[in-house]
């Protein structure tokens, strides 16, 4: 049974009165609430958390079911519930696969994984009482040490859930890293991907050969002082560590997850806003969005699934909430054009900032629209707060997935810098470059923003040591 269940219905759930049903005590005994009645909790006798269910997200944004786990949704909008059971208790996971099963049953669904919709089993009432907090704090946790927070999930997707992004926190907080085990053949998305710190913070995956190796670097990993670390060769030395490569990161990844010819088109860029009251977040992401595909995203949330319609305005109150703490919001295309996007804004002195990460993907069949990058450029520069932009092309899966395989790095197409970025350069530095192509004018003559161009080949990987020329040289190094 997996630990992670999910019911998909098209009437919401009453999450309480179905964990009720379960057991025989009530629910004034056998049930308790935390997370500001966010978290349904069971646990037994001794304490030990067995169940925790998240309150019914509505999803209003087609394709995320099938993205996020190849599930075959109902009809928008609908609602997910979402129950994770401990670790390595049978009698947790056959508690969740038994609320799955008849959440959706008793609403006209489906549950995810498909086996979990034939769990009928009869759980127990003695010995389960009100539940305390989680271990950790949080119930996204399976193991805790003064190191790491280990999170063991068993997706085929590892998302960027509600439960995982409370899990970063708690490990920030802390001061510990997070170290999450997935079996071989998952993927994480972007979101987690791009959330995942450095050292110790792990993307540890469950292998037959070497054990455990690290999915973003193949390193080969064992459990050894209180987390997960990579094995050292016995004749390595300071100069040469040689850590052994797990082999099934070395191989190809064949065309069941990557198709011949795919690609991925990755944009990043900085905007600095004044803060006032009337400003207005999501514009400059909308905008590339309408240049590359020809339409606004379809939806945003603060965790996956993306479960609201596109709306800067309601983003902007989000983040205006929370102000002065940063926010982080995931935004996504329709099925037709995968893309996937990470929003962090930030209050600083010098105003608010939107650090966006975006990819689309496309098929062997599918051409990536360079020819609008110069076009969207000059959108950006002269409509929008522009700072900085790179873009990127990598050969890469089209439905965006990370696999726990080796992939080559992209290639740089062009970077722009803003007209406040090209004002605050001494002299000509921003316009007389190293490069042999000089830098294009965007925008009017007395406020230019500049985009240098690169050429872009996949499989020419000089085009970083022109960028990191560029870049040397814009820094005045």
């Amino acid at each position: 049974m997996t630990k992670d269940v999910i019911a998909l219905t098209p009437r919401m759930p009453d999450a309480w009165s179905v964990l009720a049903g379960l057991l025989s005590g009530g629910p004034d005994k056998l049930v308790d609430t935390t997370g500001e009645g966010a978290v349904v909790q069971l646990c037994d006798a001794r304490g030990r958390p067995l169940v925790a269910v998240e309150a019914p997200v509505l999803v209003q944004v087609p394709g995320e079911a099938a993205r996020l786990f190849g599930a075959v949704e109902p009809p928008v909008p609908f609602w997910w519930t979402e129950a994770r059971a401990t670790t390595g208790v049978a009698e947790a996971e056959r508690l969740a696969g038994t609320f799955a099963a008849r959440v959706a049953a008793l609403n006209g669904g489906t549950a995810w994984p498909p086996r979990a919709a034939l769990s009928v089993a009869v759980v127990p009432s003695e010995g389960v009482g009100v539940a305390p907090a989680p271990a950790a704090a949080q119930p996204a946790v399976d193991v805790l040490t003064d190191k790491v927070a280990v999170v063991i999930t068993d997706r085929p997707a590892v998302a960027m859930t509600a439960w995982l992004s409370d899990a970063f926190r708690a490990a920030a907080a802390s001061g510990r890293g997070l170290q999450i085990v997935s079996p071989a053949g998952s993927t994480l998305t972007p979101a987690v991907r791009d959330a995942l710190p450095g050292w110790p913070s792990r993307w540890v995956v469950q292998d037959e050969r070497d054990g455990y190796y690290d999915g973003r670097t193949g390193a080969v990993l064992r459990w050894q002082e209180g987390m997960f670390s990579t094995v050292v060769h016995p004749e390595a030395t300071a100069d040469d560590p040689r850590t052994p490569v797990a082999a099934a990161f070395r191989e190809v990844a064949p065309e069941r997850f990557r198709g011949p010819g795919e690609r991925q088109l990755a944009v990043s860029f900085r905007t600095l806003h004044p803060a006032d009251d009337r400003l207005v977040l999501g514009g400059a992401l909308e905008t590339v969005w309408r240049e590359l595909t020809g339409a606004a995203p379809a939806g945003w949330s603060t965790a996956e699934p993306a479960n609201l319609p596109w709306s800067p305005a309601r983003l902007t109150d989000v983040a205006h909430a929370r102000s002065p703490e940063p926010s982080w919001f995931v935004v996504v295309g329709s099925p037709e054009r995968p893309g996937l996007a990470g929003v962090r804004v930030t209050r600083t002195k010098a105003g608010v900032e939107e650090d966006v990460t975006l990819a689309f993907g496309y098929g062997a069949d599918e051409e990536p629209p360079v020819d609008a990058l110069p076009r969207l450029a000059e959108v950006l520069a002269t409509r929008h707060p522009l700072r900085s932009m790179l873009v990127q092309l990598r050969k890469a899966r089209r439905d965006l997935a990370v696999p726990a395989r080796f992939e080559g790095p992209g290639v740089p197409l062009a970077f722009v810098l803003g007209s406040e970025e090209v004002r605050a350069m001494p002299g000509d530095r921003a316009r007389r470059t190293p490069l042999s192509v000089g830098p294009v004018t965007l925008g009017p003559k007395t406020r230019p923003a500049l985009y240098y161009p690169f050429p872009g080949d996949p499989s020419d990987l000089s085009g970083w040591s022109d960028f990191e020329r560029l870049v040397r040289h814009l820094k005045g190094e």
